[in-house]
């Protein structure tokens, strides 16, 4: 791989080079590097574009990264990964896409994955996204995440946008099963006139289910955000999901929880809350020195960390 690959390898996914472990990294539509353990394999899909990622049953402590570079312009994809993790196995997955496009045509990655999430696994899945280069052309991406938690499982995402990305749909849809958790975190900022959407759908099926959904997001310039979530609880179980926004300049930021009782002992709240940066804070820090601009990165930061 060429320095502008390593270097977008390292934005993602916090790695220089090539990762130790099990992992996949895809470059340009091409694997890059793979290295698969006793208890982690990954397959070459046959039907299809995309890989499958079997994790052993009672695996612990193992990691897997499965990073994404485009660099070219004038190139899209689409890449399905199904990630099988046996029962009573504790992971951690780092994902994510990097684009550099410095071309006038459209660089595109849209990423399906898949998740079968066995009885009592438990998995922390990292993904973020990042776009760079001075080129005309878009730097897009729509990552797609199905989640399917058995009975006591886990699954904790993370999931961040961090920049350049121009338009971008993020859909998320779960099933979870009896005492399965799923949390979610997102977080992204949108600058210049970038769109993103964001929709999530999680289905409590299971008894003692629970699911937590909570958005952080600034919104910059002229662009705009869309924060879809829906919880529909189907059995005794509880569920929340939260958006909070940040908007500035003349940005727009549109948020819909929505949240459906289906069980007399489902117990499901939403919550929703947009707004500028408080003058009272960047007054304090300003006072501390900073000038405004530097004060409002900060409180940026914080909000997003």
């Amino acid at each position: 791989m060429q320095n502008t690959e390593l270097d977008l390898l390292k934005m993602i996914a916090d790695i220089d080079g090539i990762p130790s472990g099990a992992h996949n990294i895809r470059a340009n539509g091409e694997t890059g590097s793979r290295v698969v353990t006793e208890n982690v394999d990954i397959v070459t899909k046959t039907d299809k574009p995309g890989i499958d990622i079997i994790i052993k049953a009672g695996t612990k402590g193992e990691s897997v990264h499965i990073p994404v570079v485009i660099s070219k312009t004038d190139y899209t994809e689409t890449v399905y990964n199904d990630f099988y993790i046996g029962d009573d196995a504790d992971v951690t997955i780092m994902a994510g896409c990097g684009i550099h496009n410095c071309g006038d045509g459209e660089a595109r990655h849209d990423g399906i994955h898949t998740f079968y999430v066995g009885k009592n696994a438990k998995v922390k899945y990292i993904e973020k996204h990042y776009g760079e280069g001075d080129g005309t052309g878009g730097k897009n991406m729509n990552p797609t995440t199905i989640i399917n938690i058995a009975d006591g499982g886990y699954m904790e995402m993370e999931t961040t946008q961090i920049k350049g990305i121009d338009s971008t749909n993020r859909i998320t849809n779960a099933v979870l099963g009896a005492e399965a958790k799923l949390v979610i975190h997102e977080k992204l900022m949108t600058h210049g006139t970038q769109f993103a959407g964001t929709d999530f759908t999680v289905d409590l099926n299971g008894e003692n289910s629970s699911a937590n959904v909570v958005s952080r997001s600034v919104a910059k310039d002229t662009s705009h955000q869309k924060f879809l979530s829906k919880i529909n609880g189907n059995n005794k179980c509880s569920g929340h999901t939260e958006c909070d926004a940040i908007i500035m300049d003349d940005a727009t930021v549109t948020a819909v929880p929505e949240i459906t009782a289906n069980h007399i002992d489902a117990s499901l709240i939403h919550e929703a809350a947009i707004g500028k940066i408080a003058g009272e804070q960047l007054i304090k820090l300003m006072t501390l020195g900073l000038t405004e601009s530097q004060a409002e990165e900060q409180i940026v930061n914080g909000f997003l960390k």
